[in-house]
């Protein structure tokens, strides 16, 4: 079997590849699709915006839940069940890495977006314009002439 990082059953760690660029890349990538939503809203970009972070965000998230014997509840002093010993490890990895750089940024994104429309849309209120900017209307084609 080849050997990789000096061990034969290293290659299970190019799965996290996508987890481990989630990390940088992550965070601007979600900035860019909540600011795209809130922009031009539409079902296919709030898709875009569930299914783009799901890989990387599984990817590690599954050896956070397994394996399972770490949800085991121990027993206290009292006798009455306590915590999972893993349980804060999780919720520690799901508000960091969920809530912090994949939720927030997208979050941050939609909202800078929705107050840049609604600043400009009172500003152009204000000097007597349309609230709205007018579409460009598609330039109409020039009759050739035979």
């Amino acid at each position: 079997m080849p050997m990789m990082f000096g061990y034969s059953d290293d290659w299970w760690v190019l799965l996290l590849l996508p987890a481990v660029l989630w990390v940088p890349f992550g965070p601007f990538l979600m900035l860019a699709l909540g600011s795209s939503c809130a922009g031009k809203p539409g079902r296919g970009r709030r898709w875009a915006s569930v299914l783009i972070p799901l890989v990387p965000v599984v990817t590690a998230l599954v050896p956070m839940v397994f394996p399972l014997e770490k949800w085991e509840r121990p027993v206290m002093m009292d006798g009455s069940l306590g915590p999972p010993e893993h349980l804060y490890d999780f919720l520690g990895f799901f508000a960091v890495y969920v809530g912090g750089i994949t939720f927030g940024p997208w979050l941050l994104g939609y909202a800078v977006t929705h107050l840049a429309r609604f600043v400009r849309a009172r500003i152009r209120a204000r000097r007597g314009g349309p609230a709205e900017p007018p579409e460009a209307a598609p330039a109409a084609p020039e009759a050739s002439a035979p």
